[in-house]
């Protein structure tokens, strides 16, 4: 029961409509600020969403490449997914008991383990609580306290993964953890250290075992890396960075940790971002599609390395919500829908289509700078400069999200570091439609010059 294929937007009244409209004020009545940024800007109130696009409740279609920010590897509402879940809640939803569909769960992973022997797993319900899971157990393992990450680096908003962050987000959120580092990330569009690939060496991956062997206090627990960074922008490193930041873990004692909550599961043309390089990790988080749209994410490890104590204490590195039965059920569906429809194939070759259309923009608009890509994990740079590399406003991106909102598509547009990822379900015909959409916005930002003083 595959998703829907050749899906289109429709738009039937001013965006937000009068329904939308309503509803937004009932709720903004007594919602929390800090929500989600597109989905505030967005303005559109959900009805129902089935594959690729979404209905809001005035009768608007929109193309949705944005999919919950990757969570919707799956599209909406996979009818093998939704029978899956509501089976199970008919059956037990709670608790930490052995079901059936957890057993199906394991086993399904066990075929598609990110590498040889890392197949131990916890379950979690959300991608910063497998992170510090992460955390704990390689501090239990190796008997140390330190942790490094990258530039950019996204982990989480809980205090151990925030103090990993690599950004700007944790501002006045301090004081961090102790013994947080952080090292640069091979973006080579934007280098780090100013130099050009492959001419570099690799160079940024030096600066990093040099600050890890001086900077630190000679206890580093692990070293977490995502393949491809997300939250940064998409951002593809060369093949090498990835052996050599694995290699500074190796030559301090510290596990290595790859974090995949947004590229596993064929987010990046294959099961795992860290085929792409061969790398074997020591721990491996996971979360966004193994859910399938439901709140689960994971540990997994080799048996060695989950004996760590305390970690593997009784209720050690369990959690209240972690693998109960409907949470197992959702995940085991998601396995099995991506297994049985090849959608790691589906994401290897629909991305690859819509990479070459997006690499044509580069010549074809003088705001694009750059396209980027592996699977269903793509990005463009927006330029008001492509010489300079100057990012697009804040202010002018927004537009460029609005706009995009206006003829049905919701996607992340509204950043310079313009990311692209579909439901790995997305067909050529809809992953078109969706291009389409967009083309017609970038040729209005074309013509108008929004970015021009």
């Amino acid at each position: 029961m595959p998703q829907p294929v050749n899906q289109n937007r429709s738009i039937k009244t001013a965006i937000p409509g009068p329904k939308s409209q309503a509803l937004r004020v009932r709720e903004d009545s007594h919602l929390a600020p800090g929500a989600q940024g597109y989905a505030l800007s967005a303005g559109i109130v959900v009805d129902k969403a089935q594959g690729t696009t979404i209905t809001d409740v005035d009768g608007n279609e929109f193309i949705d490449f944005i999919g919950g920010i990757a969570v919707g590897a799956l599209g909406h509402s996979h009818p093998v997914w939704v029978e899956a879940i509501q089976k199970q809640a008919a059956r037990a939803a709670v608790g930490s008991l052995t079901s059936e569909a957890r057993v199906e769960l394991f086993e399904r992973f066990a075929k598609h383990a990110p590498a040889n022997g890392v197949h131990r797993l916890q379950m979690y319900s959300g991608g910063a609580e497998a992170v510090e899971s992460a955390l704990r157990l390689a501090k239990s393992h190796t008997g140390k306290y330190e942790f490094v990450s990258c530039w950019g680096g996204f982990h989480g908003k809980t205090m151990g993964a925030l103090s990993l962050m690599g950004s700007t987000f944790k501002d006045k959120l301090g004081p961090m953890v102790p013994g947080s580092h952080q090292v640069p990330y091979a973006d080579c569009y934007r280098c780090p250290i100013g130099l050009s690939y492959p001419s570099c060496g690799i160079a940024c991956a030096d600066v990093a075992r040099k600050y890890v062997k001086t900077a630190t206090a000679g206890a580093v627990a692990g070293v977490i890396v995502e393949p491809m960074q997300g939250t940064a922008g998409n951002i593809v490193p060369p093949k090498e960075f990835l052996p050599a930041m694995k290699s500074i873990a190796e030559e301090v004692g510290a596990l290595f940790i790859a974090d995949e909550m947004i590229t596993g599961l064929g987010r990046t043309g294959t099961w795992w971002g860290i085929e792409h390089t061969g790398v074997v990790p020591d721990i491996v988080t996971i979360g966004k599609a193994v859910g399938g749209g439901f709140p689960l994410s994971a540990l997994a490890t080799t048996d060695e390395i989950s004996k760590a104590k305390p970690w593997s204490n009784a209720s050690g590195s369990s959690s209240s919500y972690g693998g109960n039965p409907l949470a197992a059920a959702a995940g085991a569906a998601s396995l099995k829908i991506i297994e049985e429809e090849n959608l790691v194939e589906n994401s290897r070759r629909v991305g690859a289509l819509m990479l070459r259309e997006l690499e044509t923009w580069v010549d074809k608009y003088s705001f694009v700078g750059h396209a980027r890509g592996s699977g269903m994990f793509m990005a463009l740079e927006l330029d008001s400069d492509k010489i300079k590399k100057t990012p697009l406003t804040r202010k002018i991106t927004e537009r460029n999200f609005q706009e995009c909102v206006r003829r049905g598509l919701l996607t992340m547009s509204y950043s310079a570091s313009f990311r692209l990822q579909p439901p790995l379900t997305t067909d050529e015909a809809t992953a078109m439609n969706g291009l389409a959409a967009l083309r017609e916005v970038f040729d209005l930002v074309e013509r108008e010059a929004w970015w021009r003083p």
